[in-house]
């Protein structure tokens, strides 16, 4: 996780090859984890884009470790990086689009604005651009830096989290140095290297800062992206910081973290993507042995996250309460409840 070499495209293959445990971390599905009696289970590619290549990378299938490292160790890549003609067609089947730096910053901008009750707190927006305060960040009498980096952050249909985090400009594929960064979980870090004088200090306050900030996708391929930009933007905090490396046990740490914030989900409904289903109910008649196939109610009901989907509810994590079953911090909960 060094920055020696800054690179907007996390290799699978280097991962796989420095802690085979890490990638096979960023890979679960923490939601059917949760409920299943057989062991961890992992996200899915949800898109028809490497179907190409084989039956286990149709859509349905599981990304597991060796789809995406040795022969097809740049299989996934972002955006930017992808054939154009690619693009197209995920911005026609699913919407995807690009997300311009400046744009994401403007709008985070807004957020910290509610939230410390000035403009411009981290930056001034320039044409297409910012310039970056460079001064340490100053609270309202009421607030401390401490409730800041606690304060809750979600994007939605996050793809490669950029608005959490700016390790490059989506438009042009660009690496942003560190000190330049304006995602949401990047200015809670700044905050945390401005307020804390030794590494422990710091990496205690940015596991808070990560148990703060959410993000859900549907799309599999952006969601590990989305995950691996979250998991080398606390390396490369950290290094800007410290001038080294934070310890593999913390990486890991912070990896589980990741893998229960950023989920994959069909915002529409609150569960798994493609997990709702028809059901089969047989029922003996004098007439012999008839079926009836049920719709999923929920699917039939004209409101959003609606609790009546036979599908698998998404999975989160309060990390501020405890989980009762194994006494350990991190309630979970399922989303849709919460609203």
């Amino acid at each position: 996780m060094s920055t020696a070499e800054p690179s907007i495209d996390v290799l699978e293959n280097r991962l796989q090859r420095v802690a085979p445990q890490l990638l096979a971390l960023l890979l679960i599905d923490q939601t059917k984890s949760y409920r299943s009696k057989n062991g961890t289970h992992n996200i899915f590619w949800a898109t028809s884009d490497y179907a190409e290549l084989g039956p286990k990378f149709e859509y349905h299938e599981p990304i597991t470790p060796e789809l995406i490292t040795g022969k097809y160790g740049t299989v996934i890549r972002p955006r930017i990086l992808k054939a154009k003609d690619a693009q197209n067609s995920r911005s026609r089947n699913m919407a995807e689009v690009y997300t311009p730096a400046w744009i994401c910053n403007e709008q985070n901008n807004l957020v910290d604005q509610a939230w410390f009750g000035r403009p411009d707190v981290f930056n001034q927006p320039m044409q297409q651009g910012w310039h970056t305060n460079q001064d340490p960040i100053e609270f309202p009498p009421d607030k401390t830096w401490q409730n800041y980096v606690h304060s809750t952050r979600l994007e939605i249909t996050c793809g490669e989290a950029p608005y959490l985090v700016s390790r490059y400009d989506m438009t042009t594929g660009d690496f942003i140095p560190v000190p330049e960064r304006i995602g949401l979980l990047d200015r809670k870090l700044r905050v945390i290297t401005e307020n804390t004088h030794s590494p422990e200090d710091w990496l205690h306050w940015a596991k808070i800062a990560y148990t703060s900030v959410y993000g859900y996708e549907w799309q599999g391929d952006s969601l590990l992206l989305a995950r691996e930009n979250l998991l080398f933007t606390l390396g490369e905090h950290y290094e800007a910081r410290w001038g080294e490396r934070p310890p593999l046990e913390v990486i890991m740490e912070i990896a589980t973290i990741i893998s229960w914030n950023l989920w994959q989900m069909d915002a529409l409904k609150g569960v798994i993507p493609n997990s709702c289903h028809e059901e089969v109910q047989y029922n003996n008649t004098l007439f012999g042995l008839e079926t009836t196939t049920i719709q999923c109610d929920g699917c039939h009901e004209d409101e959003l996250l609606n609790p009546h989907h036979n599908g698998i509810y998404c999975l989160v994590k309060d990390w501020t309460q405890r989980e009762q079953r194994s006494g350990q911090l991190g309630k979970v909960l399922r989303f849709v409840d919460l609203f």
